[in-house]
């Protein structure tokens, strides 16, 4: 999981140090528990000098650019004036979060009115995002009491949008051997993905990929099925078949390692006799997945880099397909080949070798399982017309179920939506889905909107 950060800018007013200069250890004492808070959420936080006047501010929201942090969450101490600080935030490229809060809880007719000026920073809010707006700056507000309210956590839940939208932009996808021929829906060019999406995709070279392959040592073949032993279970697989599809395993994870991949895809028709590629690697893109490195099939380079940006701030995610429809269960059947996030899986993977006939190659290892039951959303990137993209989001769940599996032989799950199956399919294809997809499990709306605000595209939540 990518490590979330965000410069933290506390805002304030020049006045107030020249009237009242006895505010301001209150004032920072407030922003370290800010901070403090921020810090409980796995977040490195880059913290900023108080700022109050344009050039104030200009400085720090350079030294967030040059530390490449993932959002600015802005903290207004007190009212702070707009003009001092909205040009430099509108014309930043960095995603803007307005933390919205205060110290006190209450502020009834108890309260003292000495209080007032350690609370007032609302409608310096108000201010700020009127000038924001005015300027065309995108920006999140998330507004409640630091402590007696769950504002902190949404806060970090859209820097994790934000977070995703940077992995997007800098995903670097290999992509072994040429998309399926035929499969439309996710036909983009590189040239295409790169100016769209700002994503690089790199093609696995065979002939120095049969060479990678040959100087993968037996020891480190033993050393890396020594590693997942107690992850799996391997009774009754061949020991052949799971050594040599563990040595393409080790070799193309070389080769992502060199390239700095974040995600990859590998079309199984590539697999054709091809000695750099004799198996499908079906356990090393499950367990790419369980490390945080996307996946997606059939050469969908576009997928993969969806999901290692998921993966990313998201690490309960897979790669998956809606593979049949369960009419009678009101659900959905999840599969594909053999790939499947084996840390998502109810129970340890069962390793097995698969008969592998559609292609010239030997019989690859997989690992099988169910996925585990819990709150997920099905996640989608759909290109559209006119160069636009849609995120398309279908909440739901993983369902508990007392049925006998009968399918041991397949990497499967069941997802349910809110709405009946036929109204999800029917809307679902009427938005453009495709038919590759991530499944991401937990209440994770308010960062997948964040995501696909910040990459510009268009939202469909089906719900």
């Amino acid at each position: 999981m990518k490590k979330r950060t965000a410069g933290l800018l506390p805002l304030y007013l020049e006045l107030y140090d020249r009237v009242e200069p006895e505010a301001r250890g209150r004032m920072e004492a407030f922003l370290g528990t800010v901070a403090g808070e921020l810090r409980n959420r796995n977040i490195e936080v880059l913290d900023l000098p108080i700022c109050r006047l344009k050039e104030e501010f200009a400085r720090a929201v350079a030294l967030c650019e040059a530390s490449g942090v993932d959002a600015i969450i802005t903290l207004h101490l007190a009212y702070s004036p707009s003009l001092e600080a909205a040009e430099v935030l509108a014309a930043t490229e960095l995603p803007l979060i307005v933390l919205d809060t205060t110290p006190s809880y209450g502020f009834g007719p108890g309260q003292k009115s000495s209080e007032i000026m350690f609370n007032h920073g609302i409608h310096g809010v108000q201010d700020l995002c009127n000038l924001l707006k005015r300027k065309g700056k995108k920006f999140f507000i998330e507004a409640g009491h630091w402590r007696e309210s769950d504002v902190v956590d949404r806060i970090a839940s859209r820097l994790s949008g934000a977070a995703a939208a940077s992995a997007m932009r800098g995903a670097r996808v290999g992509s072994v051997g040429e998309p399926f021929p035929g499969m439309g829906d996710f036909a983009l060019s590189p040239e295409r993905l790169k100016a769209d999406l700002g994503m690089e995709t790199v093609f696995y070279d065979f002939a120095a990929g049969e060479k990678r392959l040959a100087f993968v040592s037996d020891a480190e073949v033993e050393a890396e099925i020594a590693s997942i032993g107690d992850t799996v279970l391997a009774d009754g697989v061949s020991p052949a078949a799971l050594r040599e599809t563990v040595r393409i395993g080790l070799a193309l994870r070389g080769w992502m390692l060199e390239n700095g991949l974040t995600a990859f895809t590998v079309n199984f028709l590539a697999t054709d006799a091809q000695p750099a590629l004799p198996r499908m690697p079906f356990l090393e893109a499950c367990f790419s997945m369980a490390r945080g490195i996307g996946y997606a099939g059939e050469g969908d380079v576009m997928t993969a880099a969806l999901v290692g940006a998921l993966l990313s701030v998201l690490p309960e995610t897979t790669f998956t397909e809606m593979f049949c429809p369960d009419w009678e269960h009101d659900a959905v059947f999840l599969s594909h080949m053999g790939e499947m996030n084996t840390a998502l899986m109810a129970d340890l993977p069962r390793l097995a070798e698969q008969d592998f006939t559609y292609t010239r190659s030997e019989n690859p290892v997989a690992a099988y399982g169910r996925l585990k039951t819990g709150d997920a959303c099905l996640v989608n990137l759909a290109p559209g017309a006119g160069g636009r993209y849609s995120l398309i989001l279908i909440p739901g769940s993983i369902p508990e179920t007392t049925d006998e599996d009968t399918m041991g032989d397949t990497v499967r799950g069941w997802f349910k939506s809110a709405l009946p199956l036929p109204e999800f399919l029917q809307r679902y294809s009427l938005a453009g889905g495709t038919h590759h997809i991530a499944l991401s499990y937990g209440k994770v709306l308010r960062e997948l909107e964040t995501f696909a605000a910040l990459m510009g595209w268009d939202l469909v939540v089906i719900a």
